[in-house]
């Protein structure tokens, strides 16, 4: 019998892309390769380090206020037992696709999504290896439907670049996954000390960062693929609660690609490399829409010849007002206010406010000169992926935005929140049922902007795939979407 998935895929005009689905790695097959890419040292280290991560459970309640330890996941994967069995296996998860209404899949890890998080080099890269071994081996068969993202480790440029050729130009993965928001100790905090044991902070790769990663994302240009980032903010200052995990896990997402999209906008990314595309997972699209608003107001505002300017204050005439409308204690301290203008900076004069070399312009490595420039960086080289229950995905089509936002369907599945993987495309049908999207609206979630993201720098993408030629016909006839005002 036909699954409601599956009808209404077929009463579509377009097929269906899957861009951010999961898997569940098998754990024992990992450890082997991990073996085989780092020797038995990692594959204890990784042990050990699964160990310290459950702490949680094995400590009292007074441990837990002592040492600050946040309330871990306690499961993380649907309890389904087909669903299951389909994630642990390619093989059924080939099979299945089209009756849970999908024609292609690209496959993010499950496991593989703490490996960014690991902070020892060595395995860290070893792991990243291990992973990328054990998935192209086991997506190997089914390239027709799936694409899987390969790990690469990014805490330094050298080691991104490494396993870009090693994954990339050697496995032939098309996809990749990198982490662009990096846990760093404070150089001043670790002196002295055990650098694990320093006060750190988060590195944003795409600037102000203490390594230059321009050589990564020129290879990725020269390689064809869309940097998609997949990494939370788990360990993040805010994220901190010892009893609730829900406090600690949603949201994390977004405010991981926040801080990346920011660094990726502001440090000119798009502007160097105008065909490179950013795909940014798991976060929904609202986090977008006030970050694309928030940008536009503050370019009006403080970019140098903004609205405002420093020292553009009358002195004389504030002394007017001051006379004026002042008391006695006002009047009395009215020379002592001139060098107290700004309170966010006591003790400055207008001209110590407007040194030039001290007003700077945020937006001159993005190349912004107009609203339009905000708005063509996210209708044109940026992608959200948004779940099938994220009902603000209907936001990134709304016409008040002033904008067309690119957002990604995202199963994910095989974890905790989607118990049944049969439900997923039925429940993001529903905001067409409903009203909250057009049918052209669900074309581009489903299908257009996944085919987007990837094919841009990579015509070939698709190649061989089960989607090509609905790909190329649309690729034929399809630009990306201009800024509208």
């Amino acid at each position: 019998m036909e699954t409601r998935a599956a009808e209404i895929h077929d009463g579509l005009k377009h097929p269906v892309i899957d861009g951010d689905g999961h898997w569940i790695e098998p754990i024992p097959v990992f450890l082997e390769y991990l073996a085989e890419a780092g020797g038995a040292k990692c594959v204890d280290q990784m042990r050990a380090l699964w160990h310290a991560r459950d702490a949680w459970y094995r400590a009292t309640p007074d441990e837990r206020q002592h040492h600050r330890l946040r309330r871990a996941i306690w499961w993380g994967v649907t309890s389904n037992t087909l669903d299951k069995a389909t994630g642990l296996l390619p093989a059924l998860l080939n099979e299945r696709l089209p009756e849970l209404g999908i024609d292609f899949a690209m496959i993010y890890p499950s496991f593989g999504l703490t490996i960014n998080g690991i902070s020892q080099s060595e395995l860290h890269r070893a792991a990243c290896r291990a992973y990328n071994m054990m998935t192209a081996d086991m997506f190997a068969p089914y390239a027709s439907r799936f694409a899987p993202a390969a790990i690469i480790p990014s805490q330094t440029p050298d080691e991104a670049l490494e396993e870009l050729d090693y994954a990339v130009a050697q496995r032939g993965f098309k996809v990749i996954m990198i982490r662009g928001n990096q846990e760093r100790s404070i150089p001043s905090a670790a002196e002295g000390i055990d650098r694990q044991k320093a006060a750190w902070y988060v590195d944003k790769i795409a600037l102000d960062s203490p390594h230059n990663y321009e050589r990564v994302w020129k290879r990725c240009v020269e390689l064809g693929v869309a940097v998609t980032q997949h990494s939370g903010s788990g360990r993040w200052m805010d994220r901190s609660s010892i009893n609730n995990f829900t406090y600690n896990h949603f949201g994390h997402f977004a405010e991981s690609n926040h801080a990346f999209a920011r660094g990726v906008f502001l440090g000119g990314l798009v502007r160097r490399y105008p065909t490179l595309n950013f795909g940014f997972m798991e976060g929904g699209i609202s986090w977008a829409c006030q970050m694309c608003l928030d940008l536009i107001e503050h370019w009006e505002k403080r970019r140098r010849n903004g609205l405002q300017y420093p020292n553009a204050t009358s002195v004389a005439e504030l002394r007017q007002f001051i006379e004026r409308y002042g008391d006695q204690k006002l009047k009395a301290n009215a020379e002592v206010i001139m060098n107290n203008l700004d309170v966010f900076r006591p003790d400055c004069s207008l001209e110590e406010l407007g040194r030039p070399e001290h007003v700077v312009d945020d937006f001159e490595a993005a190349g912004i000169k107009s609203k339009d420039d905000v708005r063509g960086v996210f209708a044109n080289n940026f992608y959200f992926g948004c779940e099938a229950d994220d009902r603000a995905t209907m936001w990134a089509f709304d016409q008040r935005m002033g904008v067309r936002l690119r957002p990604i369907f995202s199963s994910d599945f095989t974890h905790f929140d989607v118990p049944d993987f049969a439900e997923v495309i039925p429940e993001a049908f529903e905001m067409v049922q409903r009203g909250f999207v057009t049918e052209q609206d669900f074309r581009e979630f489903t299908f257009v902007n996944a085919a987007s993201l990837h094919a841009r720098n990579n015509p070939q993408f698709f190649k061989g795939t089960v989607v090509e030629k609905a790909v190329a016909e649309e690729l034929a006839v399809s630009t990306p979407a201009a800024a509208t005002a």
